[in-house]
C-alpha cells in the first residue's frame, strides 16, 4: 500500500476539551459574530477589513501583530469591523514547500500534525485572548476546521478549492460569513455557483457521520483576479467588474449579496505595495455608485509586522512572512486610517 498511516489524530470534541475556550472568549465570539452578520445582512454599514500575514508562521510575531492591530481598532471600531487573517493553512499550487502552521509548527523542521493541530487551536485563543478580535482562517482542508469552529468568524474558501464539492458542502454547515474566492482562472460564474452550493441545504458524508446543513446565507463572494492561459495576471476589482458581478448576483436567487475585495494574489500580480492602491480604488467605485456601496462589504490585505518577504532560513526576520511579500506595520496602520476615512 503506497499510504502509510502515521498516527491517530485526536477527535475535535478530545482536543477541545484539552484546550478548551475560556467562558469570555466564548461571550465575546457570539457579540463579533452577531456584529459581523448584520454587515454581511446589510444591516450594519461598517467595514470589513480582514488583513495580516499571508501565512501565520510563528505565534510570537502573529501575537505581537494582533495586539497592533487591536489598539487601532479601538480608534476605528465604530467604521471597521478589523478582522486578523490567521491563515494556519497555506495552500500550494504544486503541493510542494510550506504549507503552514498545521503542517509544520516549526517552519524549518519536519511535518508534525498533531503538534500543528494544537498549535493551530492555541494560536487561534491566544490571539483572541491578546486582542479582543475574532479571526479569519483558511478552510483548506474541510473536516479539519472542526478543531477551530467555535473559535472562527470568517473562513474562506480558496481559489484552488472553490470547485471542490466538500468545499462546497461544509461551508453550507457554516454559521458564519464564508468567503468563495474565483478560481485561478477568473471564472466568476464558478464562484457564484459555488456560492449558490453553499446557501443551501445539503446531506453527505463528514468525519464518518451522515450530517444534513441548514445553508448558509452568508455565504459570499471574494475577487481575487485570475490568471489567463499564457500566464498572465487578469485583476478584478475594477469599477467594471464590480458592476458586472453585482449584474451576475441579480441574475441569481441568493441572499445577501457581498462581494469581499482581495487587493493582493492575481489582483496585485503579487506585487505587495499595490495593495495601498487597489484598496483606494475599491473605495472609490463603492463611494459613487450605491448598488456597489451595498455589494462591497470589505476588503482582504496581506501585511505582517515587516515589509517583503524572505527565504525559510536560519537567520529568518522576526515578522517578515516567508511565504508571498505582505505590506509592513507602518504602511498597514497608515491604510486602516485612510480606509476609516473613505469608506
Amino acid at each position: 500500500m503506497s499510504m502509510k498511516m502515521n498516527a491517530q489524530l485526536p477527535l475535535p470534541s478530545d482536543l477541545k476539551a484539552e484546550h478548551p475556550l475560556p467562558k469570555e472568549i466564548v461571550q465575546l465570539k457570539a457579540q463579533r459574530d452577531r456584529e459581523i452578520r448584520e454587515i454581511f445582512t446589510g444591516a450594519c454599514d461598517k467595514f470589513v477589513v480582514l488583513v495580516g500575514p499571508c501565512s501565520a508562521d510563528h505565534e510570537d510575531s502573529v501575537l505581537d501583530y494582533v495586539s497592533r492591530l487591536a489598539k487601532v481598532n479601538e480608534k476605528l471600531k465604530d467604521r471597521l469591523m478589523i478582522i486578523p487573517r490567521i491563515y494556519t493553512n497555506k495552500p500550494r499550487t504544486t503541493g510542494e514547500g510550506y504549507k503552514g502552521m498545521l503542517h509544520q509548527p516549526e517552519p524549518d523542521k519536519a511535518p508534525n500534525l498533531l503538534a500543528g493541530i494544537i498549535a493551530i487551536r492555541n494560536l487561534h485563543i491566544h490571539a483572541i485572548t491578546e486582542s479582543g478580535l475574532t479571526c479569519a482562517d483558511e478552510m483548506l482542508y474541510p473536516e479539519n476546521r472542526s478543531y477551530l469552529d467555535d473559535l472562527l468568524s470568517y473562513e474562506a474558501v480558496g481559489a484552488r478549492s472553490v470547485e471542490n464539492q466538500q468545499h462546497r458542502l461544509t461551508a453550507s454547515g457554516m454559521d458564519i460569513p464564508v468567503g468563495m474566492k474565483n478560481p485561478t482562472s477568473g471564472d466568476l460564474s464558478v464562484m457564484l455557483n459555488s456560492i449558490v452550493a453553499a446557501q443551501h441545504s445539503h446531506n453527505f458524508i463528514y468525519r464518518g457521520n451522515d450530517v444534513t446543513t441548514d445553508g448558509n446565507e452568508l455565504a459570499h463572494a471574494i475577487l481575487r483576479g485570475g490568471v489567463d492561459k499564457y500566464g498572465t495576471c487578469v485583476p478584478n476589482y475594477h469599477y467594471e467588474d464590480l458592476i458586472r458581478l453585482w449584474e451576475m448576483y441579480q441574475q441569481r436567487s441568493l441572499k445577501n449579496p457581498a462581494v469581499i475585495v482581495d487587493v493582493n494574489h492575481s489582483n496585485s500580480n503579487k506585487k505587495h505595495r499595490e495593495q495601498i492602491r487597489i484598496v483606494s480604488e475599491v473605495l472609490h467605485s463603492r463611494k459613487h455608485n450605491p448598488e456597489l456601496r451595498k455589494l462591497i462589504k470589505g476588503v482582504m490585505i496581506e501585511s505582517y509586522l515587516v515589509e517583503g518577504n524572505q527565504p525559510i532560513g536560519a537567520e529568518r526576520i522576526y515578522g517578515k512572512s516567508i511565504t508571498d511579500p505582505c505590506l509592513g506595520w507602518e504602511d498597514t496602520e497608515m491604510l486602516l486610517y485612510r480606509i476609516a476615512e473613505n469608506c
